[in-house]
C-alpha cells in the first residue's frame, strides 16, 4: 500500500500575510467635533471584529456608530467612539494604547494584560484563581458564595455577577489570603468545589443542575458570561416572572431576512441603546459560528439600530425557521443579559477577607436580591457595584436605604443611584437612564 504524504506548511506562513500588510491604525480627533474616530484596516481573519470590539469596550469607551467591512481578504472598520461622560478621546495614554493594542504588535497578550487601567475584562491570572459558577438564582445566593470563601481564607479580588431568565453566571478571580497567590492545592480545591456545588444544588433532582469549574489561564470576563449562559441554554426559559418586565416600545425587535444578491442572511436589531450592545451582539454571533461580513451601527436618541450581514462559517445562511428563531432568541438573551432595573448600590473601603461576604449578608438581611454585580479590588480599596432589587419584586423603599446606610457604617462609603424601572412612558418622553458605570470615576470619588 502506497504512502500518502500530506503537504508541508511553514507554521510562519499563517502570519505571512499579516507580516507583509500589517494592521492600520489611526484615531482621529479632527474630523467629528463630538466623537473620535477609530479606523482600523487589517489583513482578514477570524474572529477579528470582536477582538477589535472588545478592546475598545474594555477601555469603558462607547459606541455610537460603526461601519465594518470584511468582504474578501481586507478588514476595515470605522468606529465612532465618546469616553463614559460623552467627549472625544484625548487622553494620550488612552490613544497610544489603542494604538497599539489594534496595531501590528496586538496579537502579543502580555502587553495588552498589562494595561494599568483595567479594571474588569482581561485579567492576567498569574496570581489567582478563577472560579465559574452557574446554576438556579435565588435571593441570597451571592452571600452564601462569598461567605463559603470567607470561611475558607479566600479573597475575593474581582468578580462579575449576572442574572437572566432564573439562572446566575458569576466569575470570580480569587488568592490566598496569607499568600496573595492562586489556589492550587488540589485538597483545598476539592473541598471549595463541594462546598460551592453544595449552595448551587436546589434539590437532588433538579433538570438544570448548578456547576462549578476553576482555571489557571487567562479569560475576558464579558465573553465567559456570554458563553456559560449560552452552554446553559438561558435563551431557551422564558416565561420567568422575576425578569423586567419592557413595555412593548422597549423590547428588543430582531429580524432575519436574505440579501439575495450578495447571499447573506441579514439580522436587524432595534432596541434600548446602552453601553457594550455591540460587543453583547458580536460575541453572541461569534460564539454561534456567524462571521459578520458587513454591518452598521448607529444610536439615534435612547434607540440603537444594528444591522449585520453574516453567513455560518460553513458559508451556508440561514434558511431555515428553526434556525432563525434560534437565532433571534440568543440575540434577545444577550441583549437582556446585561440589562438590570432598580436600584444600583457603589460601595468602596479597605479590602480585606470578608467584605464581600459582610456586604451581601446585610443585602439579604434587609430582604434585597442581588441582580448583577461587579466587584473589583484597587490597590487596597475594593470598589464594589451592586444592583439590587426587593426579593418579593416591589420597588426598593426609602425605609430600606436607610436602614442599608446606618447598618455598613462608616467604614464603607456607600452611594445610592436610582436605576428608573421600566414603564409604559414614551421613550421619547422618559429617556433610557444608561445603567453602565466607571471604576475609576467612582474611586476618584471616594478617595477626594
Amino acid at each position: 500500500m502506497s504512502r500518502v504524504c500530506w503537504p508541508y506548511f511553514d507554521p510562519e506562513y499563517e502570519s505571512f500575510s499579516t507580516r507583509i500588510n500589517p494592521p492600520r491604525v489611526s484615531v482621529d480627533n479632527i474630523s467629528c467635533h463630538d466623537c473620535t474616530l477609530i479606523k482600523v484596516d487589517s489583513v482578514n481573519k477570524p474572529g477579528i471584529l470582536l477582538e477589535v470590539v472588545q478592546i475598545l469596550i474594555d477601555l469603558d469607551l462607547i459606541i455610537t456608530k460603526a461601519y465594518i467591512s470584511s468582504d474578501g481578504g481586507w478588514f476595515m472598520d470605522v468606529f465612532h467612539v465618546t469616553d463614559q461622560q460623552g467627549n472625544r478621546v484625548t487622553d494620550s495614554k488612552t490613544i497610544d494604547y489603542i494604538e497599539k493594542a489594534l496595531g501590528p504588535n496586538g496579537h502579543v497578550k502580555d502587553k495588552l494584560r498589562t494595561w494599568p487601567g483595567k479594571r474588569v475584562g482581561v485579567h492576567s491570572i498569574g496570581d489567582h484563581t478563577a472560579i465559574e459558577l452557574i446554576g438556579r438564582d435565588r435571593p441570597g445566593l451571592l452571600s452564601e458564595i462569598s461567605a463559603v470563601l470567607a470561611n475558607l481564607d479566600i479573597n475575593v479580588v474581582t468578580a462579575e455577577l449576572w442574572t437572566h431568565n432564573g439562572r446566575i453566571a458569576c466569575v470570580l478571580y480569587v488568592n490566598d489570603n496569607t499568600t496573595n497567590r492562586a489556589v492550587d492545592d488540589p485538597t483545598r480545591l476539592s473541598v471549595m468545589e463541594e462546598q460551592l456545588k453544595n449552595i448551587l444544588r436546589v434539590c437532588e433532582d433538579d433538570k438544570w443542575e448548578g456547576c462549578t469549574s476553576f482555571s489557571m489561564g487567562y479569560t475576558h470576563v464579558d465573553r465567559r458570561l456570554h458563553q456559560m449562559f449560552f452552554a446553559d441554554r438561558d435563551y431557551e426559559r422564558g416565561g420567568v416572572t422575576t425578569e423586567i418586565d419592557y413595555p412593548p416600545a422597549f423590547k428588543p425587535k430582531i429580524t432575519v431576512d436574505r440579501c439575495e444578491e450578495k447571499g447573506y442572511s441579514v439580522i436587524s436589531v432595534r432596541c434600548k441603546d446602552r453601553a457594550k450592545l455591540m460587543f453583547d451582539i458580536v460575541c453572541t454571533l461569534t460564539d454561534m459560528q456567524y462571521v459578520v461580513f458587513h454591518a452598521t451601527i448607529s444610536s439615534d436618541g435612547p434607540y440603537a439600530s444594528q444591522e449585520y450581514f453574516i453567513r455560518h462559517v460553513d458559508g451556508c445562511t440561514l434558511d431555515t425557521e428553526g434556525e432563525k428563531e434560534r437565532v433571534v432568541k440568543c440575540l434577545e438573551a444577550a441583549i437582556q443579559r446585561r440589562v438590570t432595573e432598580g436600584l444600583s448600590l457603589e460601595l468602596c473601603a479597605k479590602d480585606r477577607v470578608g467584605l464581600l461576604s459582610e456586604v451581601t449578608r446585610i443585602l439579604r438581611e434587609n430582604g434585597l436580591s442581588v441582580t448583577r454585580a461587579d466587584v473589583t479590588t484597587v490597590g487596597e480599596q475594593a470598589v464594589n457595584v451592586f444592583y439590587v432589587r426587593d426579593a418579593s419584586g416591589k420597588p426598593v423603599d426609602t425605609k430600606t436605604i436607610e436602614a442599608l446606610r446606618k447598618e455598613i457604617g462608616h467604614t464603607i462609603k456607600l452611594n445610592v443611584k436610582k436605576v428608573p424601572a421600566a414603564s409604559a412612558k414614551a421613550p421619547e418622553a422618559s429617556g433610557w437612564a444608561k445603567t453602565s458605570f466607571f471604576f475609576g470615576n467612582l474611586l476618584e470619588r471616594f478617595l477626594a
